[in-house]
């Protein structure tokens, strides 16, 4: 491994403003990836649970289980032992603290996760962050759009553009920082909020969609290698088109496998 693995004691002080490189964090979801990815210098992983929508196939992150987080996340820790690996709690599974704490605490365990990530910042949020924290779990923030609430939400758009939805994400921000979070995720949120919000918080803001103004980025993995046949997000540039390139290798492949059977058959059939 070219270096030691990141620590929550580093990522806090992770600030673009005091002289530290940006953080970079991509999603994985599978053994071969994450061993992939434990050979370069990528800071963090996240164990996104829009593996619903990239593996899983379905409509939104909304249906992704709490077991198949567990699943998919000790795939990637078996295959990324020197990163640190940030997982998120599926949608509906911390609604009630009671059971978000129970929830949270197991799938930290079994997973064998470095952290937990948690939509939101209503009260009970807030106040799992807290518990988690003091029981020894670091936990990520994520505000602005968060996809386990696109339904509430009414769909996918920028937020920040009002100065009410300002104040409110700002508010967020603060109390998720006092609450316990090492890091925030803002997810599409106006590139000028953003960077008022990474301006006044002491740990780092981690932006998706979110301008350049922010401690670092985190992308899914598939839209930046494009591996399906849907065009990423529009804030996505992505540096390959995989899903083209084994397409076209699969068909030649097939091609030329065909070719060698029938050459094969003609062949022996000459011998005869």
């Amino acid at each position: 491994m070219s270096k030691l693995k990141m620590n929550t004691r580093k990522l806090r002080k992770n600030k673009l403003r005091a002289g530290f490189k940006p953080l970079q964090m991509l999603t994985c979801y599978d053994f071969q990836t994450a061993q992939l990815l434990n050979q370069t210098e990528l800071d963090l992983i996240l164990v996104g649970d829009s593996l619903g929508n990239v593996i899983l196939g379905y409509d939104t992150t909304v249906e992704v289980t709490i077991e198949e987080m567990r699943i998919f996340s000790s795939a990637v820790r078996r295959g990324a032992p020197d990163k640190f690996i940030v997982t998120d709690m599926p949608f509906g599974t911390y609604a009630i603290y009671e059971e978000g704490m129970k929830a949270a605490l197991e799938l930290f365990q079994k997973s064998k996760t470095d952290s937990l990530k948690l939509e939101g910042a209503s009260q009970v949020v807030l106040k799992i962050i807290k518990s988690l924290t003091e029981t020894g779990v670091p936990v990520m923030g994520h505000i602005g759009l968060t996809p386990q609430s696109v339904h509430e939400l009414g769909g996918y758009y920028t937020h920040g553009k009002t100065e009410d939805s300002k104040k409110l994400i700002l508010e967020q921000a603060r109390e998720l920082e006092k609450a316990g979070c090492f890091a925030i995720v803002l997810e599409c949120v106006e590139k000028g909020l953003a960077k008022e919000i990474t301006d006044s918080l002491s740990i780092p803001t981690i932006g998706i969609g979110a301008g350049l103004a922010v401690d670092g980025q985190v992308l899914v993995i598939n839209d930046l290698l494009k591996t399906g046949e849907m065009s990423p997000p529009k804030f996505c540039k992505p540096i390959s088109d995989l899903y083209s390139l084994k397409k076209d290798l699969i068909t030649k492949y097939l091609s030329n496998k065909n070719q060698e059977i029938l050459n094969d058959l003609e062949k022996n059939s000459l011998h005869h």
